[in-house]
């Protein structure tokens, strides 16, 4: 991984759809070596099911309305 840069990329890409091998792979690493990067991934899995938690909730109170 070169950069932090692409570490949060690759972040962000996992929460839509599955890494490769390689890529999963080189996020560890800069995880494992970046305390910050480390943290901005807790905050993006967190905020992500938070927010699909919201949609779900959301949808299902419209569901009750009918």
């Amino acid at each position: 991984m070169k950069s932090c840069v692409q570490a949060t990329y690759l972040m962000s890409k996992q929460l839509d759809t599955q890494l490769t091998l390689l890529e999963k792979m080189s996020l560890r690493m800069h995880l494992f070596m970046c305390g910050n990067c480390n943290l901005c991934n807790d905050q993006l899995t967190t905020m992500h099911d938070l927010c699909s938690q919201r949609i779900t909730d959301i949808h299902l109170k419209g569901r009750d309305k009918e």
